[in-house]
């Protein structure tokens, strides 16, 4: 048994590279790992389980032909594709998981998030998410047209990175106390999270807390066995993944 887990890829028709390389790292996965988790923001937007873009069913269709091979794929809500649903889920054969989520493996207690709501001090963000995630706003944006939600998502995509761009770096990083209050309250071995793409083991006398990377020319992926435990870099470009970075903890 061999877990591997991922997050921030951020696939769009803008950057096909990205989305070649996610396809490449999905073979190498179905032979290697007999668990995959995607901890949030596979997608830089998803507008909704009716998108019927070209990039959303080519995904789909590999992920799904990735689980036919035996690998279990678990997906995790981000911030940029918290409206993927059971139709997703279901055409993609893979199970969508809460944040946080807990499991044992390896005598380790391990708990998984997207890592957002480690961000405590960026109380614009937090405001914004609790808009959106609500039941009445998701309602509203779904009834709308798919034209009318593309032009919405861009509209919000450029807000946030142009807000994004006057915050404070800290601002945008997990807030310590938050992490260590999280790590008191559910007593995890582990804690193992994307979201703010800086990719990182931290350890402490309170456990372990890896960041996962975000995909662009390269990739990231933490791999656990009853062996080691791996946070692994690797080129997009290459046919297989071949790893160029590796921290072992």
């Amino acid at each position: 048994m061999k877990l591997g887990f991922i997050s921030d890829l951020h696939l769009s028709e803008n950057l096909p590279s990205i989305t070649e390389g996610f396809f490449k790292f999905l073979k190498t996965a179905s032979q290697e790992f007999s668990h995959l988790y995607i901890l949030g923001d596979l997608f830089e937007v998803w507008i909704g389980d009716d998108n019927n873009s070209e990039l959303a069913l080519k995904v789909m269709q590999k992920i799904n032909r990735a689980t036919r091979n035996g690998l279990e794929v678990f997906f995790m809500h981000g911030n940029r594709d918290f409206l993927c649903g059971q139709d997703f889920a279901k055409k993609s054969n893979l199970k969508i998981l809460p944040d946080p989520f807990f499991m044992n493996f390896f005598n380790l207690k391990i708990a998984l998030s997207h890592g957002d709501d480690f961000c405590t001090n960026d109380h614009k963000y937090i405001k914004f998410k609790e808009e959106v995630r609500s039941q009445k706003w998701q309602k509203n944006f779904l009834q709308k047209s798919l034209d009318e939600r593309l032009r919405m998502a861009s509209n919000m995509r450029d807000a946030s990175q142009n807000d994004n761009n006057h915050k404070d770096a800290s601002i945008m990083d997990v807030t310590p106390s938050a992490v260590d209050r999280f790590f008191a309250k559910h007593k995890v071995d582990l804690l193992i999270h994307g979201h703010t793409h800086r990719p990182y083991v931290h350890q402490n006398n309170l456990g372990t807390r890896v960041v996962l990377g975000d995909w662009d020319e390269t990739g990231w992926c933490l791999m656990i066995d009853d062996k080691k435990k791996e946070l692994s870099e690797f080129k997009l470009s290459d046919k297989n993944a071949v790893w160029i970075n590796r921290i072992l903890f």
